[in-house]
């Protein structure tokens, strides 16, 4: 029996001869003392060796013991929860059509929220030749979990965590989250479409006809506003002005709504409505005032609503359409007294249709004394309906008497002009 090492000490061969007239075949034992003998310590191929003795094969080279490669370790990695590719389009289809508005490339979070896990580098596993050598491994190369403005690391340093509402971003390898987003031109297709923010949004153009902007801070545009939609919990600012085509422009009731001029529009402030030149044929809706001041402060059809004061130079026109102007009230108070109107009517009416089928239940039973069994469970199912109907209908009336009141409505002195003021009820 001879051995060869080969690979630089990695593989061990064996090469026997066939035994002698009176000899006997080798034993596990005999090879492998001769093997330790030779200096061949590590990877021993068990089953190789095993086979050869079932089965021997002479003067053939066998692999009879294998070193353990050294094995480096993993890099550490970052794995980012939101898209880091802003030119990567994500397209919304909705009824088998895709809307190329909706190109979702701002990346919103929220407080506390995850937005990046880091994986730690992994420990390199060293080898072995089958002499015994050991071959040492490298461990994994560290990176950085760069962390930027509003963004929280982790006491391990191995999670990075939003510390505000807004848009992520990365800048020099950093993790950031911004509060405001920033639109470099108009709302349009070339700049990403549909605008949906956690934060403020400022846009350095216009908005175009048909997008949406959508903000949970204030919403700041320095062009003109077409038929499109704006909604914002905090301030709309808009540097010029607004012509929607009575397109809905300020859904969400935003506090301060303002701009240079308004004009077939729709618009709801939570508190003001601020413009410098002029309302037109606008519908305008604010909780507190509406402030029409300027060298042009005037107020052409429409309809406007507000709770503390409507104020303009000019009110309405001869020659043009009727102005509609309600002071004194809370405008959604009217919206929620109609709505409840239209409840309790439709309750009078199932009302009337269940007391008229009670009344012929009950004119049967007179004139023959007794119903049968089915209608008489039908009578009492009526009667129990009655009264479920009567109760929810006597809420809705209760929600009317805590309504601060109605607006009552008095003749302007110019023509197509009437003011309504409301009545406070005590």
């Amino acid at each position: 029996m001879t051995v060869d090492i080969t690979d630089f000490e990695m593989k061990a061969y064996i090469v026997v001869r066939p035994p002698g007239e009176g000899g006997s075949d080798l034993s596990y034992e005999v090879i492998e003392n001769f093997l330790k003998n030779n200096g061949i310590i590590h990877g021993l191929r068990d089953e190789t060796i095993n086979a050869f003795i079932d089965r021997p094969v002479y003067n053939e080279s066998i692999l009879v013991a294998e070193g353990t490669k050294p094995q480096d370790g993993e890099d550490a990695r970052i794995l980012y929860n939101f898209e880091r590719d802003s030119n990567k389009i994500q397209l919304k289809e909705k009824n088998g059509k895709v809307d190329f508005k909706e190109q979702n490339i701002v990346q919103n979070v929220v407080e506390g929220q995850v937005l990046a896990r880091k994986v730690p580098a992994g420990e390199g596993k060293n080898g072995r030749s089958v002499t015994g050598k050991l071959l040492p491994a490298k461990n994994g190369k560290d990176v950085n979990l760069g962390i930027g403005k509003n963004v929280n690391l982790s006491e391990d340093g191995m999670t990075a965590v939003a510390a505000i509402n807004g848009q992520v971003v990365i800048v020099n390898d950093k993790l950031n989250v911004e509060p405001i987003h920033v639109v470099n031109g108009s709302v349009n297709l070339k700049t990403g479409g549909n605008v949906v923010f956690l934060g403020t949004v400022y846009v350095k153009g216009g908005v175009e006809d048909g997008f949406k902007v959508k903000a949970a801070g204030n919403i700041e545009v320095v062009g003109n506003v077409g038929k499109c939609e704006l909604d914002a919990e905090g301030d709309i600012i808009i540097h010029q002005g607004v012509n929607g085509r009575r397109r809905r422009h300020c859904p969400g009731r935003p506090q301060q709504c303002g701009a240079k001029f308004i004009e077939n529009s729709n618009v709801e402030s939570g508190e003001n409505v601020v413009v410098s030149d002029g309302i037109i044929n606008s519908s305008v809706d604010a909780n507190q005032r509406i402030i029409c001041q300027g060298k042009r402060a005037t107020i052409v059809g429409g309809h406007l609503r507000a709770s503390e004061e409507v104020h303009a130079k000019n009110i309405g026109s001869v020659a043009g359409a009727e102005t509609v102007v309600e002071v004194g009230y809370d405008p959604k108070s009217i919206e929620s007294i109609q709505r409840l109107e239209k409840e309790i009517k439709t309750f009078d009416d199932q009302l009337e249709e269940i007391e008229l089928n009670i009344h012929t239940l009950e004119n049967i039973k007179k004139m023959k004394k007794a119903l049968p069994e089915e209608k008489e469970q039908y009578l009492e199912e009526l009667q129990g309906q009655q009264r479920k109907i009567e109760v929810k209908r006597d809420e809705k009336k209760e929600e009317i008497k805590k309504n601060p009141g109605v607006p009552r409505i008095s003749q302007g002195k110019r023509k197509g002009f009437r003011f309504r003021e409301g009545i406070s009820r005590r």
